[in-house]
């Protein structure tokens, strides 16, 4: 005699290859927390390093600093570079591009670095057709924002560039989201939400940054790491 089947165990089972047929569900937490430290590193060097430039009163010597204006105190070097002069801002875009470009080579390296040791624990390619969905889900935003805040700054609205890279990212997290885990798309709607704060505080550009792509991404990735991959590895392996 046959033994009985449980049909509710059955859709359970499709269900869940049909997840990870569709979805890609091994993103480790941990690549948010490493792109989350990576990222507040980065807007602490570059805090330093526009205060550096810009401190100085006298422009003869400093050709990064912009004209010296005492209505501005001693204000950010992020303060200073808004309001100084065009040339000013010009000489800065290639410090300011290799920081981003910095950034993201090193998030993007620490974050396959964690998700590929996961896939492989699960057995899971991790460049296969769900994958290239969710990259090209992600890239399409990213490039587009990417352009539009090199627009502004060329434009002299640098105090929009960090609030337009939150939303433009937030964005492309929830294009992505559909792609991978659910969590994706919270954290989606809360770098919108630091985004649009950020729009409101132009001269804590840095703050705002640090916290929407450092603190935010840290805090996911714990919650993440204790949702999905904590209860796993201490349990006894068989």
């Amino acid at each position: 005699m046959k033994p009985a089947v449980d049909p509710l165990a059955q859709l359970a089972e499709i269900r869940t290859i049909m997840e990870r047929s569709s979805r890609f569900i091994s993103l480790s937490g941990l690549s948010g927390v490493g792109a989350g430290v990576v990222a507040l590193a980065g807007a602490a060097f570059g805090h330093w390093y526009l205060h550096t430039q810009f401190r100085s009163a006298n422009a003869d010597t400093n050709p990064y600093s912009a004209p010296y204006d005492s209505t501005l105190g001693d204000s950010s070097g992020f303060v200073r570079l808004m309001e100084g002069s065009a040339e000013a801002r010009m000489a800065t875009l290639p410090f300011l591009l290799a920081l981003a470009l910095g950034i993201i080579v090193l998030a993007g390296l620490v974050a396959v670095y964690f998700t590929r040791r996961r896939s492989r624990s699960a057995g899971r390619s991790l460049w296969d057709p769900v994958v290239r969905r969710l990259f090209w889900s992600m890239a399409v935003p990213l490039v587009a924002g990417g352009l539009f805040c090199l627009r502004l700054y060329l434009h002299g609205a640098a105090g929009l560039v960090v609030p337009a890279m939150l939303i433009f990212y937030g964005l492309a997290l929830l294009n992505a989201s559909k792609y991978t885990l659910d969590e994706i798309k919270l954290l989606g709607i809360t770098e919108i939400g630091v985004g649009l704060v950020a729009m409101l505080f132009p001269d804590w550009a840095f703050a705002f940054f640090a916290v929407g792509f450092g603190l935010c991404h840290i805090g996911y990735g714990l919650l993440m790491y204790n949702r999905y991959e904590r209860q796993r590895r201490a349990d006894p392996v068989v």
